[in-house]
């Protein structure tokens, strides 16, 4: 039998000719237009972001009473006070020590939950638990708050452990913004834990490991660039939270190590400051700008070193 060919006929029509030109369709212009504005508003954002925050804080450090040494170096931090000092270690170590103390209990409960709802829920426990789970995520922070403030501290840690803290004290404030970004981690974390193929799973078992070995040796291990991005997610959440701080853990700025005393953070600062109590141009007004920047070169730093992990442990999948 003849063989088929497969080169074209001489002289017949080709494709374009038969079908039309491709068109590029209004629609298609429309949704990409939109698309590129909506990026472009986030870009915009953030430049107007950095854009008020750098004038006020270099008009802060423009000021005689201020260098950036002691800004960066100082242990005292009282920019309302009538001899003020602008030592700004007391706020950002509050921030990290709060933020320490929530993913300490997040990120456990969170992984924890995540694997559970991956690998060993049931489908009809998994749609209960999840979209209960990020109901959590939409409680108001203030509630978060006043729950520690009112029942979590004076009940739990003083009355049922004898912990004796005082009624402000840095680890009420770090365990319930903790319990507040429990379900950012687990959310996030459980979707990149679902997105490993299932064919990784059914060659461990046929291998003979146990659901246990699957999921912490291949879908853990697999997943491992998601849980990064939960984990650092729940953290930049922890380094901005400000209700429950600035109701749990008091306003005091110190040095010390001491989770049972008050401390003070950086937005708990800026949302005590910012109420209106200090003049507008002053230098005390200044320093909410001065704090807020410092805040955002924070978690730019936390979202920089992030995005170096996960591009290095990231894994593709066909």
């Amino acid at each position: 039998m003849e063989a088929a060919s497969t080169a074209a006929t001489p002289g017949a029509p080709s494709a374009e000719q038969v079908l039309g030109a491709p068109r590029s369709h209004i629609g298609e212009r429309i949704i990409k237009a939109i698309l590129f504005l909506a990026a472009l508003v986030s870009i915009l954002v953030t430049v107007g972001i950095i854009a008020s925050l750098l004038g006020e804080t270099i008009a802060f450090f423009q000021d005689e009473a201020v260098t950036v040494k002691e800004f960066l170096t100082g242990s005292e931090w009282t920019p309302l006070f009538s001899d003020p000092q602008f030592g700004v270690r007391p706020l950002v170590q509050g921030t990290l020590i709060i933020s320490v103390i929530g993913l300490l209990v997040a990120v456990p409960l969170g992984l924890g939950t995540a694997i559970y709802l991956s690998e060993y829920a049931n489908r009809r426990v998994r749609a209960f638990v999840k979209p209960t789970l990020e109901l959590l995520a939409g409680v108001p922070t203030v509630v978060f708050g006043y729950f520690a403030l009112t029942w979590f501290t004076p009940t739990l840690l003083n009355d049922i452990l004898g912990l004796d803290v005082s009624i402000f004290n840095a680890l009420a404030g770090g365990i319930i913004v903790g319990v507040m970004i429990v379900p950012t981690v687990a959310s996030v974390a459980e979707d990149a834990m679902s997105a490993v193929p299932q064919g990784l799973r059914e060659g461990a078992y046929g291998l003979g490991a146990s659901k246990r070995q699957v999921a912490s040796r291949v879908v853990f291990p697999a997943a491992l660039s998601g849980i990064v991005a939960a984990i650092v997610l729940g953290a930049a959440r922890a380094v901005g939270e400000t209700m429950i701080v600035l109701i749990a853990a008091g306003q005091v700025p110190t040095t010390s190590l001491d989770v049972r005393k008050p401390m003070e953070t950086m937005t708990a600062f800026i949302g005590a400051t910012g109420k209106g109590d200090a003049p507008t141009g002053s230098i005390a007004y200044k320093s909410i700008f001065a704090v807020g920047f410092t805040l955002f070169v924070l978690t730019l730093i936390i979202n920089a070193i992030a995005i170096r992990f996960v591009r290095r442990y990231r894994q593709v999948y066909e």
